[in-house]
């Protein structure tokens, strides 16, 4: 397996902006980074647990490909269009708790969010599958890929925690350019 590949792949799809991690900045940005821990250990579960899937129903999954990826388009788009919506409607002058930013929606926005369904789907068949197909290996690259993923979910808070007080300030700007990358990531599942 050519190793710098792989990891090259999985940090630019975990580390780049996308639903999860725009969802985790704006967290971070309105209720703090303990709220945004919880939503990132559902989404870190959610992750795993898509790359686990990936792994026992691989084969499967390549004939009906096609099917999955424009019905994942159709939800996952609808859902990050709410999310954006809901970002963009965010009132911090009105603290309320957040509904859309608990461990049960980290977890299932995983299951919706079309960037992290096509990762699962490629990373396992592309790069473990061809050069390992022991269960301990493909367990041991599903832990890694997960662990990068959460490091990723963790550098989101850290950007969120360190610049909260510049967010804070420009709080309807950070809103509205929040919810235009999301509106914008929701948009490209398209092109």
């Amino acid at each position: 397996m050519e190793i710098t590949s792989f990891f090259i792949y999985c940090m630019i799809a975990t580390f780049t902006p996308g639903p999860t991690n725009i969802v985790i900045l704006s967290t971070v940005h309105h209720f703090g980074a303990k709220k945004a821990m919880k939503y990132s250990y559902g989404a870190t579960i959610g992750f795993g647990l898509l790359l686990v899937i990936s792994a026992v129903l691989n084969t499967m999954l390549i004939t009906i490909i096609p099917k999955i990826i424009m019905v994942m388009q159709i939800i996952g788009s609808c859902y990050m269009f709410c999310l954006a919506y809901q970002i963009y409607r965010m009132d911090t002058s009105n603290p309320r708790v957040n509904q859309t930013a608990t461990f049960m929606s980290g977890f299932l926005m995983q299951f919706l969010n079309p960037k992290v369904v096509l990762f699962t789907l490629t990373v396992i068949p592309s790069f473990i599958m061809p050069h390992y197909i022991a269960v301990p290996a493909v367990m041991i690259s599903i832990i890694a890929i997960t662990l990068i993923g959460f490091s990723a979910f963790i550098t989101w808070i850290l950007f969120g925690t360190i610049f909260k007080e510049f967010l804070q300030k420009h709080k309807k700007t950070v809103n509205v350019m929040m919810a235009l990358s999301l509106a914008y990531a929701a948009i490209m599942i398209w092109m």
